[in-house]
């Protein structure tokens, strides 16, 4: 049994303290505010203590882009992710050649095993961002590769998926849009809508049909005018939806960041839309095969000057947040509870009893300085941590 204290806790949507969380094995058995039950094995001097963090959309790190790399690059993201505050991920392939996602799903499926068994951030399945794109949306993607969505294709995909493909963002609007909607969500899997130049009407016909999610609002997709609400708009209004946002601070402006949040904040999911050059050096880099360059202070863009993806952190996603004005508690629940709800993980971003054993103490600057993984220390920052007596890592499991 560990019984960790901290400052402040996070705890069903509130932040404060100080708090306590009980952990036995890989679970949540109990947790509070004030004085715990048991005499605490670890004392935290600052910080917070908040549920592990969950990045819905992460196209690589560390030098790895993850619609290409081998088992070996995916055992060194789910090893490092830790660091970040990050304990569940889903990995994100973006628009490839039909035959080329296909293939990047297989080999998901064939290294998931052996990723589980990693003392790292566990993966939640796979986030296929295309090829059912709006050519004039199409920002990163290559536009020679994108397409409708047909059966055909839909059932190309789910066959190489074999019930991995957590959600799949499309364009609505394009030919067969509503009927692969269907199909999709028929199969398990949750649908986004994203880079799409769709009407609210549309998106709000696609939600009727089963999309629950809107992929990194403000970008690629239709934007809010007064009298064309677009995808913004309907993503704003609509209760049914979670709302990816990527804070970076290039991809969306402070103001539009508490845009956001004042009208869907208990919608809206963090994300990073994190590519290989994240935790990297500039320079060139991949994303989605393609080459994508890295300036310092900058993030990465394509030959032709096109945002392409982030090196956003996660823990850095919240504390950007907070430094736009959103409510600490609100951030971090952003990057926690409701990512996992948006996938149906009640087990996860929570740290309530029954919950999955997956913390995070984050220090003052919301930077992580701790993460357990199924009641496991994943990650110890030994620079932060230097002065916490009782921070060690747990016996491993027979």
């Amino acid at each position: 049994m560990e019984v960790v204290v901290a400052p402040k806790l996070l705890l069903s949507g509130e932040l404060r303290g100080p708090g306590w969380v009980q952990l036995e094995g890989a679970t949540v058995v109990a947790s509070g505010w004030g004085e715990p039950p048991h005499a605490a094995t670890v004392e935290l001097p600052r910080g917070a203590l908040v549920p592990g963090l969950i990045d819905l959309q992460l196209n690589g790190a560390f030098g790895h882009d993850l619609a290409t790399t081998d088992l070996a690059g995916w055992r060194e993201v789910v090893r490092r992710l830790p660091a970040t505050g990050v304990t569940a991920f889903v990995p994100t392939f973006i628009t490839a050649p039909l035959e080329g996602l296909a293939r990047s799903l297989e080999r998901y499926r064939r290294v998931r095993d052996d990723l589980d068994a990693e003392p790292g951030a566990r993966t939640l399945g796979v986030h296929c961002e295309g090829p059912f794109l709006a050519a004039g949306r199409h920002g990163a993607h290559r536009r020679d590769l994108l397409c409708d969505p047909t059966p055909e294709r839909v059932e190309t995909l789910l066959a190489a998926a074999d019930g991995q493909l957590a959600y799949l963002t499309l364009a609505p609007e394009l030919p067969g849009g509503l009927p692969a909607v269907d199909r999709l969500v028929r199969a398990g899997v949750r649908v986004a809508v994203g880079h799409s130049d769709a009407t609210d009407q549309h998106v709000t016909a696609a939600v009727d049909a089963g999309v629950s999610m809107v992929t990194h609002l403000f970008n690629a997709q239709r934007p809010l005018h007064h009298r064309d609400p677009g995808v913004v708009g309907a993503a704003l209004a609509d209760p049914r939806v979670t709302v990816g946002l990527i804070v970076d601070l290039h991809h969306v402006a402070p103001t539009a960041v508490r845009v956001a949040f004042a009208a869907a904040g208990e919608r809206i999911a963090l994300v990073t839309d994190a590519v290989s050059a994240m935790g990297m050096p500039p320079g060139v880099h991949e994303l989605g095969g393609e080459p994508t360059t890295v300036r310092a202070g900058a993030p990465p863009v394509r030959d032709d000057g096109t945002l392409a993806g982030s090196v956003l952190r996660l823990d850095e996603a919240v504390a950007n947040a907070v430094h736009c004005g959103v409510d600490p508690a609100v951030a971090l629940t952003a990057a926690s509870r409701v990512p996992a709800d948006a996938l149906g993980r009640s087990d996860l971003g929570r740290l309530t009893p029954g919950a999955r054993a997956d913390v995070a103490w984050l220090d003052d600057d919301w930077r992580a300085a701790a993460t357990w993984i199924d009641g496991r220390l994943a990650h110890v920052d030994e620079h932060r941590a230097s002065d916490v007596h009782g921070l060690r890592p747990f016996p491993e499991r027979p």
